[in-house]
């Protein structure tokens, strides 16, 4: 069953003012619109909201032609840049505005979070803000009490419970409106980015908070934010939206690499002009390769990996070293290397062309999308040059698969055999 259906919806704003200009305008507006039913007529002229030009229409779409179905108990992360039209998505969703075209059914009650202090007032105290917005989800005095310890021990806002929400920090805000929005029963739970605000103990006790609220009392979750990690922790779908529409859809590192930008294996670098590769005076980039081990054509479990590194060197007698970091799409370092450009200790760089290589063999890494950081450093301590990155991408053809063991998690993924012993008893 889907808990939320958007069925071609778009919405449209108009650049600096509300109404058409003219009386006549808006009289004929609102008889087209409210009385006959009909398209406005106005909205015709608008064009998408693409944030790097500037347009020549007062009107602009925050959200164009948008649908998707989530599944009842599914947990969706919505992700893209700013601007992209991720928060008003979630606005039309929580009926704080509503969409100029298209429709949109929600089937249970909303609880959002979607900025600082939304839906609270600010001259009541925490906990009549927590039997308000109970009450406005529907719910009854009673059934608001029951849930009210457990609320405010969530937030940590005890001490300031009896205190009006405008002497609260942004942190404490967050912190009681998570607790409401989460633990007052609702069908749908729409979060955006602000949790961001909180603390990281706080942010990991959210996430857990969600995790709960899907898995184990099978309610819907929208989760908008810009941490990559957090997304793939917490969500199992998500959507990519890019200029008000949608891009992409599927699973959540999916869409998490294609947001990021995850290449394939054959993408490397080469650079022919030594005066325009990438670099400064002393250290310039020829080439960076990242290729099986085995000559295959994909780099694979089995393949083993080649990071292969040549630069215009520049810089004479000088201790240089090469570092790289091989990291996840959303920064998590899986493992770092470094080596000397000659003898380690040794003054002994030359003018010329360094060809710098290492290698992992087969079965060292795990199947995902990567990126290679490069730098340089002189004596180990002072910076050169960094700058040059390298997505690529580990593909999962192992053939010893084992129960589980063809779609092992972590970074690792090393060739194991189990030896089994058996005594009579």
């Amino acid at each position: 069953m889907n808990a939320i259906e958007f069925d071609h919806v778009s919405k449209q704003y108009r650049l600096g003012l509300v109404s058409t200009k003219t009386l006549s305008h808006d009289i004929r507006r609102f008889w087209l619109t409210n009385v006959l039913g009909k398209e406005d007529p106005y909205l015709k002229i608008g064009e998408t909201n693409d944030r790097a030009s500037k347009g020549s229409s007062d009107y602009v779409w925050a959200l164009k032609d948008i649908t998707f179905n989530v599944e009842q108990g599914d947990v969706v992360g919505i992700i893209g840049k700013n601007g992209a039209g991720k928060s008003t998505l979630l606005k039309l969703l929580s009926r704080v505005t509503g969409p100029t075209t298209g429709q949109i059914r929600a089937h249970g009650r909303i609880g959002s979070l979607l900025e600082v202090g939304t839906g609270f007032h600010q001259e009541m105290t925490g906990r009549e803000n927590i039997f308000m917005n109970g009450a406005i989800l529907g719910m009854t005095r009673s059934e608001i009490q029951r849930k009210l310890d457990e609320i405010v021990d969530f937030s940590g806002c005890e001490r300031y419970i009896d205190t009006p929400v405008k002497r609260y920090s942004s942190g404490m805000m967050v912190r009681l409106g998570f607790a409401v929005a989460a633990h007052l029963d609702p069908e749908i739970l729409v979060v955006d980015e602000v949790l961001a605000v909180g603390d990281a103990e706080f942010q990991k006790k959210a996430i857990g908070k969600m995790q709960d609220v899907s898995k184990g009392e099978g309610r819907t979750v929208l989760f908008v934010s810009h941490n990559m990690a957090s997304v793939k922790q917490l969500c199992k779908s998500g959507i990519l939206l890019e200029n008000g529409q949608v891009k992409y859809t599927g699973l959540v590192n999916d869409v998490v690499g294609e947001y990021i930008g995850g290449g394939g294996s054959t993408l490397n670098q080469y650079y022919e002009d030594m005066n325009t590769a990438p670099g400064n005076d002393d250290i310039r980039i020829k080439s960076l390769e990242i290729l099986p081990a085995d000559g295959s054509k994909d780099i694979t479990i089995e393949s083993g990996v080649i990071f292969r590194l040549k630069v215009w060197c520049f810089k004479e007698n000088a201790m240089l070293d090469v570092s790289m970091n091989v990291k996840t799409l959303d920064d998590i370092i899986v493992f770092g290397t470094g080596g000397a450009f000659g003898e380690v200790g040794e003054k002994d760089s030359k003018k010329g062309i360094y060809t710098l290589e290492f290698s992992l063999p087969p079965y060292s890494i795990n199947a995902g999308k990567y990126k290679s950081e490069i730098w340089f450093g002189e004596n180990q301590r002072y910076l050169v040059y960094k700058g040059l990155e390298q997505n690529f991408e580990i593909f999962n053809t192992a053939t010893d698969q084992g129960y589980g063991y063809e779609t092992s998690p972590g970074f690792m993924r090393p060739k194991q055999e189990w030896k089994v012993n058996f005594e009579n008893i």
